[in-house]
């Protein structure tokens, strides 16, 4: 039987086995200390796959019932060490923002800018994967193969789609989310932020409305507002993505022209849209014949045994423009991206011969190269191992020495959403870090609202050392210090 709430949803699979588990946790059948069964036993036991295991041991994890022992397996944790709470469900304004909300953003993402290059800072608010986590000398090799196989060594121009080792490749990998893609329905771009601009420009005009989730990408909002489209911020759950039913109400009403969302692992919220959503989602979209912009750029840095489809999977009509690049998981400066624009192709073609002619070939055919020989893939199981470590031992900070704050639970990224009680200012508390030698990225940023003041964005792409559990212990006493001073006098 498959237990729901009344009048909800039925679980998955993997919710089914964590609601089992926790009611073994909490009726005293596995108590404090006790060894969970091993994934690959559990898995044969229940008849399930191994991803299914690991998902619902992810829940369980995160919900604070169970702790991961290196080279051990999973423990259930000991009475009174709850994980903290995961953030509030956004609830954004639905009217278009106070002007004065745009210089005020503007001022301080400039601010954040002049910080994240700066050597004296830890860079907590780290926005892409650290060098020491990217495989220099594979990429350094597949350059020097890229200038072996192209014509004069690389110094011809491409074709407007983009080099075709790279599409070939692209096309091939979609396989691996259930994908159909050939190399003829994918076009290259310089990054992912080029594919969405590319895709803004040929779907909508000035003044046209596009739908995001809130908080997001603070350069989504601003490419946005450079192009003069208005921007719908929805209200977007800390796990579960933007809210749909709030989406289907703007599109009735004919409000949304396009959406531009993230459905694996929103930057900054971290958070995974499930199958069942991402289809809803596509079927709506279908409905309203409004297209989706899908930024999937953290699709690849999944912590399960699978990569989450994205809503790409689900599309029969074209209506879906899937953007792509591997500047958040190879190679951030070499600008390579990508985008499978459905029945906008000819468009965005020609958009991009009328604004760029050709994308650079030699980084294209290098990564191309790399997707070639499975070395991409090789390194991904690397960086997702790396990732998820990473991911429990900064958690494991933040629970023992931030008391009070609502943090997210992500399943893949590198990303943590903080939330602090409301009466503590994050854009204070970015301005005293940085005094302290540490760079975060206030919730303001990601708005064009006046809310998330007391939110930020924290990385954990830094590989953990000492050094960072010191900065996380430092920041946690400001957070402290703001929780006192905010406090009114007794």
């Amino acid at each position: 039987m498959n237990p729901t709430l009344p009048g909800a949803a039925p679980l998955h699979k993997y919710q089914v086995v964590a609601h089992h588990l926790t009611a073994q946790i909490r009726g005293g059948v596995l108590r404090a200390g006790d060894k969970l069964p091993s994934v690959r036993v559990l898995s044969r036991e229940q008849g399930l796959s191994v991803s299914t295991i690991l998902q619902a041991y992810y829940a369980l994890e995160a919900g604070g019932l169970v702790e991961v022992r290196a080279q051990s397996g999973y423990y259930v944790r000991a009475a009174g060490r709850a994980a903290p709470a995961q953030p509030t469900p956004t609830q954004p304004a639905a009217h278009p923002p106070a002007p004065a909300a745009f210089s005020e953003a503007e001022d301080l993402i400039a601010e954040y800018s002049a910080q994240m290059h700066r050597p004296d800072l830890l860079p907590l608010s780290l926005s892409g994967p650290d060098p020491s986590v990217l495989p220099v000398a594979r990429l350094a090799e597949a350059m020097r193969r890229a200038q072996q196989q192209l014509p004069q060594a690389g110094t011809r121009y491409e074709p407007v789609q983009g080099n075709l080792l790279l599409r070939q490749q692209i096309a091939r990998y979609s396989l691996l989310w259930g994908g159909q893609l050939t190399e003829h329905e994918l076009l290259t771009t310089e990054g992912c932020m080029a594919a969405m601009s590319l895709c803004l420009l040929a779907l909508t005009k000035p003044g046209d409305t596009l739908a995001v989730e809130s908080p997001t990408y603070l350069g989504v909002l601003q490419l946005a507002r450079a192009l003069g489209r208005q921007v719908l911020e929805l209200p977007t759950h800390p796990e579960t993505g933007v809210e749909l039913d709030a989406l289907a109400e703007h599109l009735a009403a004919g409000r949304v022209q396009v959406c531009l969302l993230t459905p694996n692992f929103l930057n900054p919220m971290g958070s995974c849209m499930p199958e069942a959503h991402k289809r809803r989602l596509v079927q709506l979209l279908e409905r309203y014949q409004v297209p989706l912009i899908e930024d999937d750029l953290y699709g690849d840095l999944h912590f399960g045994a699978q990569r989450p489809k994205p809503c790409k999977a689900f599309d029969t009509t074209g209506l879906v423009l899937w953007c792509g690049s591997v500047s958040k998981t190879l190679a951030p400066g070499y600008r390579v991206g990508w985008v499978a624009p459905g029945r906008y192709l000819e468009q965005i073609k020609r958009l991009k011969l009328y604004q760029q002619v050709a994308s650079p070939g030699l980084t294209q055919q290098a990564i191309g190269y790399l997707l070639a020989t499975g070395r991409y893939e090789l390194h991904l199981q690397r960086l997702r191992r790396f990732l998820l470590d990473n991911y429990r031992r900064y958690a494991r900070v933040l629970e023992q020495h931030f008391p009070g704050a609502k943090v997210s639970r992500p399943q893949g990224g590198f990303l943590l959403w903080v939330e602090l009680p409301a009466q503590v200012s994050a854009t204070a508390l970015f301005r005293r870090a940085a005094q302290a030698g540490i760079s975060l990225a206030p919730g303001r940023m990601f708005t064009l609202h006046e809310q998330y003041h007391n939110c930020f964005r924290l990385s954990y792409g830094l590989p953990f050392s000492e050094e960072v559990e010191a900065g996380l212990i430092r920041l946690a006493g400001l957070v402290r210090e703001a929780i006192a001073l905010a406090q009114p006098p007794t």
